[in-house]
């Protein structure tokens, strides 16, 4: 949706400028009443003195916003926004802001293919589709352009698509190979690393290494938009697990994967800087994101902690979730290794020192989807950070909280179910009342709460 104002000086010069503009696929709306005072309360002073359209106030609103965010545009959805100005209205609506789109190709065809731009009869080569995620190409294009996927050798066509929005779409799917393993062992002896990988972290940020938040509306609303073109395949792939380890379940149930463009990660991650800066009270710089991962029915995440020199305070973002029977908590040990379930509802947060604080899901996730990105920083140009003394003023770690107590019911998360003598501790300390002190102590919590093994033969999967 391209959106205005509908009456005064701007309702004329915008009808104007529309009829002499391509709009890429946006349907012009004139807002008043209420919805104009959301979108452009800003601008309400410089729209009755305007006297060309670019002097006006309009906004290009993504598709797939859910209603309740859609008074809530990223700033560099505007026409003149602080980090673009636009010289005529042409170039507004070819901008990043609207027309202009970033969208990714991924190749699990099985064979390199070729990848060629369409306009109307005429194919124009842009380059080789190579294959799998680690090759995925992202290109600058428009809204209405059509891209053309083709077998080089039998001139097989394999993809054409039109792009729509913001987005990436793939050429068949990925299928992790399965080897027969012991994952009991591996999985115990998986903790115990994670375990020592926590230990060597010296450096804290938080009184109990995590907490709770939520998203601001404008960077919520562009990630469910987001989500909401690309949810489903062929944008929605299997991520590669086969390659990476016993951290998901991928053996077990599917583990979904939707590539972010890399403008929109920048946007989103110099956001999200800014909250996790108030956290930390202290500048930091973005050292990756990561998502969005959908994990499916029956998924689990080992505990483990993140790349120590370069994960030190993170978020957890829940993009989406759905048809769940029961809370998918995130499990995270504070620093003194008591164990918190916390629930995440669509646009909250936890805020983590993620290469510290252990952290997993090892439940199974009970019925329907979920959906997460990961974002992470460091103090700037410190990849040893980990290794230094706390500076001045940094909040204490919260070890002695004197006796709790479960109170409320042992499936209450996020509610105060276990109360300490200390309130500081939190609402959110597991009532299973667990405090690790070994990597063995993590394995016996994965085994606990999942499916059991009956004998030593279910204990080597070929299902791996």
């Amino acid at each position: 949706i391209l959106a205005s104002p509908a009456s005064g000086p701007c309702g004329a010069l915008v009808d104007a400028a529309i009829e002499d503009t391509f709009l890429y696929g946006h349907t012009p709306i004139a807002v008043e009443g209420e919805a104009a005072e959301k979108l452009f309360a800003e601008y309400s002073s410089s729209e009755q003195s305007a006297v060309t359209v670019t002097d006006c106030p309009a906004v290009c609103l993504d598709r797939g916003v859910d209603s309740s965010l859609v008074a809530y545009p990223l700033p560099e959805k505007y026409l003149n926004n602080e980090s673009h100005e636009h010289d005529t209205f042409a170039n507004f609506m070819a901008s990043n802001a609207c027309g202009r789109v970033e969208y990714g190709f991924i190749n699990y065809s099985g064979k390199d293919l070729a990848l060629y731009w369409v306009n109307q009869n005429t194919e124009t080569y842009m380059y080789p589709f190579l294959q799998n995620e680690r090759n995925t190409r992202f290109t600058s294009t428009f809204i209405g352009h059509t891209f053309r996927a083709k077998d080089p050798e039998t001139g097989e066509v394999l993809l054409e698509h039109t792009v729509e929005s913001n987005g990436v779409i793939g050429v068949g799917n990925h299928v992790n190979h399965h080897r027969k393993r012991d994952i009991r062992k591996e999985v115990r002896n998986t903790m115990g690393g994670e375990w020592r990988k926590h230990q060597l972290v010296k450096r804290t940020f938080s009184a109990l290494g995590f907490d709770t938040g939520r998203l601001p509306n404008d960077v919520f609303g562009s990630m469910r938009a987001f989500y909401y073109n690309n949810r489903a395949p062929p944008h929605r792939l299997m991520e590669e697990w086969d390659s990476k380890g016993l951290y998901v379940n991928y053996w077990e149930t599917d583990c979904n994967f939707i590539q972010i463009p890399w403008g929109l990660k920048f946007i989103w991650q110099e956001r999200l800087k800014e909250v996790v800066q108030e956290w930390v009270g202290e500048e930091i710089e973005q050292t990756d994101l990561y998502g969005m991962r959908q994990y499916e029915t029956g998924a689990r995440l080992l505990t483990h902690v993140d790349r120590i020199n370069t994960h030190a305070v993170s978020l957890i973002v829940n993009v989406a979730q759905g048809d769940l029977t029961e809370p998918w908590t995130v499990e995270v040990y504070d620093h003194a290794d008591r164990l918190h379930e916390v629930v995440m509802e669509p646009g909250t947060i936890v805020y983590y020192e993620s290469a510290k604080a252990l952290h997993g899901r090892n439940s199974p996730l009970a019925g329907g989807f979920y959906t997460n990105l990961f974002t992470h920083y460091r103090p700037i140009n410190d990849p040893e950070w980990y290794m230094k003394e706390n500076p001045e003023g940094t909040p204490e770690p919260l070890i002695d909280v004197g006796k709790c107590e479960l109170v409320g019911k042992p499936n209450e998360y996020s509610q105060g179910a276990v109360k300490c003598e200390n309130d500081a501790i939190g609402p959110h300390l597991s009532p299973k009342m667990v405090t690790a002190r070994s990597g063995d102590d993590l394995y016996d919590l994965w085994l606990s709460v999942g499916p059991s093994f009956e004998d030593d033969e279910n204990a080597l999967s070929d299902e791996l």
